[in-house]
Parts: structure tokens; C-alpha cells; sequence
């Protein structure tokens, strides 16, 4: 396994943790809350999924719904900053942090499509 593959799936464990940790301490939105602890873990899920593909397009597909996912979480923690249940700095942090894996997510993504094509 490549160092960037553990790279990333260490980025969405750590991710989804300190979503989970910002989390504890809100009160009310409990829905939101919900939402947000669910996309920030099913990215590093999918792409735990994707260890385990049929095919290469069943490990791209993994790969694109975890990006998907990770589009929904910026979603959920916009959502919670703007109803003041998160700080502007969890906000950025958690932003930002959610940024590069979506950035990592897309390399990997562009790169097995590469593969693919080639193979």
C-alpha cells in the first residue's frame, strides 16, 4: 500500500474523530449534528470500502462517493457555523482539514481513472 493511500485513510480516522469530539459539546441541532458526524465518517469508510473492490471501476466508484461525502460534510459544518453551534475557527480547521482529503480524494480518483484507461 502506497504511502499516500495511508496517508489519506489516517487523514479521514483523525477527521472523523475531531468531528465527532467538536460535536460533544453541542447543544440542540441535533439533526445537523447527526448529519455531520455521518458524512465525516463514511468518507474514511468508503474509502476503507475501497480496499475491497470487485473491480477497478467498483474501487473508483468507492472513491467517488467518499468525495461526495466529503462534499455533504462542507455542507453540514457550514450549516452548524452559521447557527453558531461551531466557532469560526472549528469552522476553518474542520473546513480546511476536509479540504485536503477532498483534494487528496480527487488526486486518487484522477490517478485510477489514469490507471484504468491505460490498463
Amino acid at each position: 500500500m502506497s504511502e499516500d493511500k495511508n496517508e489519506l485513510r489516517e487523514m479521514t480516522i483523525a477527521f472523523a474523530v475531531e468531528v465527532s469530539d467538536v460535536c460533544e459539546d453541542i447543544k440542540g441541532c441535533r439533526s445537523y449534528v447527526d448529519q455531520v458526524i455521518r458524512s465525516a465518517a463514511s468518507i474514511g469508510a468508503n474509502l476503507f470500502e475501497g480496499r475491497y473492490a470487485q473491480s477497478r471501476a467498483d474501487f473508483i466508484h468507492k472513491l467517488e462517493i467518499a468525495l461526495k461525502e466529503c462534499s455533504e460534510t462542507e455542507y453540514w459544518l457550514e450549516l452548524l457555523h452559521r447557527k453558531n453551534k461551531i466557532t469560526e475557527e472549528q469552522f476553518k480547521y474542520l473546513n480546511n482539514t476536509r479540504s485536503s482529503i477532498q483534494r487528496k480524494l480527487i488526486a486518487s480518483i484522477t490517478t485510477a481513472k489514469k490507471n484504468a484507461a491505460n490498463s
